[in-house]
């Protein structure tokens, strides 16, 4: 991944900054800046002390899912929306990678629905360090769901629209238990990169290296380590995993070309691979034997997960990757790259990919499935989430439509819900849908 501060910072200003897009824009919409968006009459609550949120109930009366007053600006949406598509930058290491692949990807047919939108909570700000990583959202029932929002990791009940801190990284943090090869010392201002929540278990990893882990019932922070102190050394990704034996594991994905596997039975390193470039993400098959890997080369590897032995090459990308996801049943997975493209791949035949799925933006940051397999989510940098049916060969899929930077996206282990998370000055939030059921008329008192 991209590690020269200085053009990532510009890169950021030219890309999250929507007012840039079109000048025409009314100042209603981008003229505030942050402390003044919450001031404005119309999008905030001053009896419930805060910012609007919109319902389903609202929605189907016609309000905008996000709230934003389209009738009162000087732009409609559907020229808006014609403008970020022709105007979005998508970042790229491979000049053009965008246009090459569009001619390989499948044609899927897209008036289907199968999460329907639940709700936008505006009072949930879900937030972004680095614009290439977008793993900061994580839902752990169809009501529980820990998100970033600045230095601060929250725990957002959409039961009770409700939110807690769990964790803030803004200043000293220290482990309050004492594991051999855990830094006591811990860490100060922490820049958190990259977040994953399972089985009780928060794992924050930073911009140097740091790896700060928390169990979310249990007060105090459990253990800290750094994987390296290299200039290069942001935590680019982390996976919670259960061992055949029932033992809690983590696999952190660093720009230092390392993968480790760390045992937090035992609270200590137990693997550390390395690799010929940056790792940005890594995932372990459900069986624990295989480890899909992607970074800093088109070129993708399947790898044994005893020796990180290359059981096959992964070609057809042309740029980086960032994301990759495996499916329930352990012989296919996903990888997402900087190329516009989603590829699947089948472990029983890995010469190429199953499908490449196209984007609309941008490079696909993130992946998920659902634990029952049916379906498949991705999510491009901004403005869109793609959902497709598996079971029907990728061929149909549910566009999810919207303006603002994500900085992830989760569905609920019983794949009830599926929460993404928006990036925006303004209207920043937390979007939640809910799978499609013949009852679904009953979506306003579940």
């Amino acid at each position: 991944m991209s590690h020269q501060q200085e053009d990532d910072a510009d890169y950021m200003a030219n890309e999250y900054d929507m007012e840039a897009i079109d000048d025409d824009m009314d100042d209603e919409f981008h003229g505030r800046d942050v402390g003044g968006s919450d001031s404005d009459a119309d999008d905030y609550d001053y009896t419930n002390n805060k910012m609007q949120d919109t319902s389903a109930a609202e929605a189907r009366r016609g309000r905008d899912i996000q709230g934003i007053p389209w009738e009162r600006l000087s732009i409609t949406r559907e020229k808006y929306r014609q403008t970020r598509l022709e105007q979005y930058k998508n970042y790229e290491n491979i000049p053009q990678s965008g246009e090459a692949s569009e001619k390989v990807c499948l044609a899927t047919k897209k008036e289907v629905s199968y999460y329907d939108f639940r709700r936008n909570s505006r009072s949930v700000k879900s937030t972004i360090l680095h614009f290439q990583l977008r793993n900061l959202v994580w839902a752990t029932s169809k009501h529980d769901v820990y998100l970033m929002s600045h230095f601060s990791v929250i725990h957002w009940s959409s039961l009770t629209c409700s939110k807690s801190e769990v964790l803030n990284v803004s200043g000293h943090v220290a482990p309050c238990e004492k594991h051999p090869g855990s830094l006591l010392e811990g860490f100060t201002q922490t820049q958190v990169s990259t977040l994953t929540v399972k089985d009780n278990l928060l794992v924050a990893g930073g911009f140097q290296g740091e790896l700060i882990c928390k169990y979310v019932d249990r007060p105090g922070v459990c253990f800290c380590s750094r994987t390296t102190y290299d200039d290069n050394a942001i935590t680019n990704a982390v996976e919670i995993y259960n061992t055949s034996s029932g033992a809690l594991h983590f696999i952190a994905s660093n720009n230092d070309s390392g993968v480790r596997d760390f045992d937090m039975e035992k609270f200590q390193l137990s693997k550390h691979f390395r690799f010929p470039w940056p790792v940005n993400h890594a995932s372990l098959s459900p069986d624990g034997k295989l480890i899909a890997i992607v970074g800093d080369n088109p070129e993708g590897l399947l790898v044994d997960s005893r020796n990180a032995k290359v059981v096959s090459p992964l070609s057809g990308h042309i740029d980086y990757s960032f994301a990759s996801a495996w499916h329930p049943d352990g012989l296919t997975f996903a990888t997402g790259n900087q190329d516009k493209t989603c590829r699947v791949w089948d472990i029983r035949n890995l010469s190429k990919s199953v499908v490449a799925l196209k984007g609309n933006l941008g490079a696909i940051r993130s992946i998920r499935y659902t634990s029952d397999g049916r379906f498949m989510a991705m999510a491009e940098p901004a403005d869109f989430v793609h959902v497709f049916d598996v079971k029907n060969g990728y061929e149909q899929e549910q566009e999810i439509d919207f303006f603002g930077e994500i900085s992830g996206l989760s569905f609920s282990p019983d794949t009830e819900s599926l929460f993404v998370g928006v990036w925006d000055r303004t209207y920043g939030s937390l979007l939640e849908f809910g799978r499609r059921h013949n009852y679904s008329y009953l979506d306003t008192i579940i």
